[in-house]
Parts: C-alpha cells; sequence; structure tokens
C-alpha cells in the first residue's frame, strides 16, 4: 500500500543497469534515500548479452561508485562485468526490487506516486519525491511487421549458441549483434543464413569481426542474402524477398536481430515530451529534468536515435548531475 513506510522514498529510479545503479549510489551520498526498480534482473540489459561477449573497453571506464573493477584480460567480459555490479550493489547496500515492472507514474513534483507489477502480478505503489528513468534504449525490439513474426521460432535477443545446433537459423541484421550471433552459431554448427536490406556488412561493425563475417559468407560457410527482406515466416521455413525474386528457405530459428528502441508509449504516458525526428527526450542539459517536474532521465535513453552518443563511460556520471539537482531541490 501507498502509506506503507517501506514504499516510500526520496527518490526512486526506474532501471537497474549500471546508470541506475550508479544514481542510488549518488543519491545515498547526498542523504536521499532511494529505491531502485527492474522489469527483469539487475544489469539486465547485459545479462541479455551474448554469453562470450568481450567489451570494447578497459574496466575502469565501466566502474561505478569509485569500486575498482579488475579482470583477467584488457578488456572485461560479459560474466566478469555482471559479478562486479552485483558486488557495487551489495557494497553500498542499493535497495533493488528486481523483476518489478512500473506501469505508471502519477502526482506532481514531491509527490510521485509509482505503480509496479511484481513478478506475481500483484500491485504495488511506491510513494517518492523525485524519480529518474534509466531504463536504456533496448526495451522494444524493432518489429519485421511480417506475418509469422510472433512464431515461438521468432528471436529479437541472442545470447547463446549451443541450443541451436544442427538447426537451421535464420539471421537478420548486418550490425554488431547479428554479425556476432551468425559467427558463433555457425561455430557451434548451426547452418546459418544471415540477410540485410543494405548490400554488405556494416562498417560498424568492429574491426575484428567485419573480415571474419565477411569471409564466411564470401567462402559460402555462411549463406548470404543482401538487399533482402523477409516476406513470411512460416513454422519450417521463411519466405525471402531477394533481387531474384522470392527464395524459400528450411528454417528452424530466426533471429531479428534488427535494433531497438526506448518504450516511447511508455514515455509519452508519464509526461516525456520526445522529439519525433530524433526520438531524444526533452530535457535540461544541466540537470537532465524532463519537461515534467521532478522527473529526470539518465544514460542512453537520454540521446534518442543517436545512441553511439551515450554508453555505460559517460551514463555513469548522470548520476553526479542529477543528484546535485535534486540535493538543490529538495533543500
Amino acid at each position: 500500500m501507498a502509506d506503507d513506510p517501506s514504499l516510500q522514498f526520496d527518490a526512486l529510479v526506474v532501471g537497474a543497469g549500471p546508470t541506475g545503479l550508479a544514481c542510488a549510489i549518488e543519491l545515498g551520498r547526498i542523504g536521499c534515500s532511494a529505491v531502485v526498480l527492474d522489469k527483469g534482473c539487475i544489469v539486465n540489459s547485459i545479462y541479455h548479452y551474448p554469453t562470450n561477449l568481450t567489451f570494447f573497453t578497459t574496466p575502469e571506464l565501466l566502474e561505478i561508485g569509485d569500486i575498482p573493477m579488475t579482470s583477467l584480460n584488457d578488456k572485461p567480459g560479459k560474466i566478469e562485468a555482471l559479478k562486479y555490479y552485483r558486488r557495487v550493489a551489495e557494497h553500498y547496500k542499493l535497495r533493488v526490487h528486481q523483476y518489478e515492472k512500473v506501469i505508471a507514474i502519477d502526482g506532481p513534483d514531491g509527490a510521485f506516486r509509482v505503480s509496479a507489477l511484481d513478478r506475481e502480478g500483484q500491485r504495488k505503489q511506491y510513494l517518492c519525491k523525485k524519480v529518474i528513468l534509466a531504463t536504456g534504449y533496448y526495451d522494444v525490439a524493432n518489429r519485421l511487421n511480417v506475418p509469422g513474426e510472433d512464431l515461438p521460432k521468432v528471436l529479437h535477443y541472442y545470447k547463446d549458441a549451443h541450443p541451436y545446433f544442427d538447426q537451421d537459423v535464420l539471421v537478420i541484421g548486418a550490425k554488431n549483434s547479428a554479425a556476432i550471433a551468425a559467427l558463433e552459431l555457425f561455430w557451434t554448427g548451426a547452418r546459418v543464413t544471415l540477410i540485410h536490406r543494405g548490400s554488405g556488412i556494416s562498417n560498424s561493425v568492429k574491426y575484428w569481426i567485419k573480415p571474419n563475417i565477411e569471409n564466411r559468407i564470401k567462402s559460402g560457410e555462411i549463406r548470404g542474402y543482401f538487399h533482402t527482406t523477409v516476406r513470411e515466416i512460416r513454422p519450417d521455413c521463411v519466405a525471402l524477398e531477394t533481387p531474384e525474386g522470392e527464395v524459400t528457405l528450411r528454417n528452424d530459428f530466426v533471429f531479428a536481430l534488427t535494433g531497438y528502441r526506448p518504450d516511447v508509449e511508455f514515455l509519452a504516458s508519464i509526461g516525456v515530451t520526445i522529439d519525433p525526428a530524433t526520438k531524444r527526450p526533452r530535457t535540461n542539459p544541466e540537470t537532465l529534468e524532463s519537461e515534467r517536474s521532478g522527473l529526470y532521465l539518465a544514460g542512453v535513453i537520454v540521446a534518442g536515435m543517436h545512441t553511439s552518443e551515450i554508453f555505460i563511460e559517460n551514463g555513469r556520471f548522470h548520476g553526479k548531475l542529477i543528484a546535485k539537482a535534486i540535493h538543490a531541490s529538495l533543500r
């Protein structure tokens, strides 16, 4: 219930990624009580990265809360990152409520009522003075909008190749996530086809991955179709629209790795104004407060479509900026 003292805080953070955790740490440093809610587990987006992922950065650039991050190699892997962020949450005794999805944010600045559903579907209501959205940019997968997209065999996130050994797998996309998935699936014994509506593998693909995937396609080890789209997904095959006409391929699984977007519908429902061209939320650049007073945004969500502008490396500093603004407003 909303009058339950255990559900009342100075600030509530939506999203338990590195940026959300950093916000909670900085709020604690200024004496604000805070709770972090996430619809999934702690650092949920990192958990859903491919199992064997290696970050394209050094450990110190992923650090939050002045806690050193150690790594066996120059660049940390996913498992090391998960362990690190768990350790940080424990060190600072952060209140992180996992598997609670925020569904509404009502009330004015200073007296927000945040409604959430827990894993059992029970509704909880929190009272808080300030709200910080640190939900990232990967809430909603971009849909193909083709028949059969809702079949169970269609996946929008790639994590591990093992379940697809000796299976016919279609990978849609030509950026990092698609290239990595296609290679790992091939190495694990899947029969892989990669398609993309463009002319080739994206130039943004990491320099050590791009020639590898291009060579596999050139040799025929991975079938590649470019200037190609999916026309229909069926239980046992896929129909592709290629420059030479329709092609039907036998298929067991489809990875539609066509990008993601923030939940703009939810953002609009809670009073966050989105620029229609850039998908960038309108915020005060000095405080990151949105046009709804008392509601702040942190992390990659601030960048809109320009996701390359903000990573963990710089999004982690948003917490200090926001905490400073909240401290000034609550004095």
